[in-house]
């Protein structure tokens, strides 16, 4: 019988005009990018942490601290990359994620393929097995002027 584990994730970075925003691996010109010690990849953090916390592996900040300046700038899909081996290390595979990014903006729609493709190959599954979905907070304040992400990934151990 497969043992199968869910994991959530959620990340949240405030915007940072000087670099651009990246977006589960992908680039949003134009658009100012997130504040952090990495590239800011919400998408790609939020996943992450999902994946270790379905493997019981901790989270992002455990492994990734963001005073280690051998993590600064790391792009998101490398830090994700990362989290998939060690993952695979403790013999779990990832059977499928869903994603939510909470932001006025940008439109993640028109991007939506390129993030599914992008995270697709990251997490070695194919791209039916990933969604991508976005929410605006109606100017609730639920990330301020930043962008945030939940994430869901759910891992099997034969």
């Amino acid at each position: 019988m497969a043992e199968v584990r869910v994991g959530l994730g959620f990340d949240v970075h405030p915007p940072a005009a000087d670099r651009p925003l990246m977006l589960g691996g992908v680039a949003f010109e134009g658009e100012p990018g997130l504040a952090g010690h990495s590239d800011g990849d919400a998408v790609c953090h939020a996943l992450a942490d999902a994946l270790l916390g379905a493997a019981a592996l901790g989270d992002v900040g455990e492994h990734f601290s963001d005073t280690d300046p051998a993590f600064a700038g790391i792009a998101g899909l490398d830090l994700l990359g990362r989290v998939v081996a060690m993952v695979e290390a403790e013999r779990f595979a990832v059977t499928s994620a869903d994603v939510t990014v909470v932001a006025e903006r940008p439109a993640i729609a028109p991007a939506r393929a390129a993030i599914r493709r992008a995270v697709a190959g990251c997490l070695r599954v194919a791209e039916d097995r990933i969604s991508v979905k976005a929410t605006r907070p109606e100017g609730l304040g639920l990330t301020g002027e930043g962008i945030g992400c939940l994430a869901v990934a759910l891992l099997e151990r034969a």
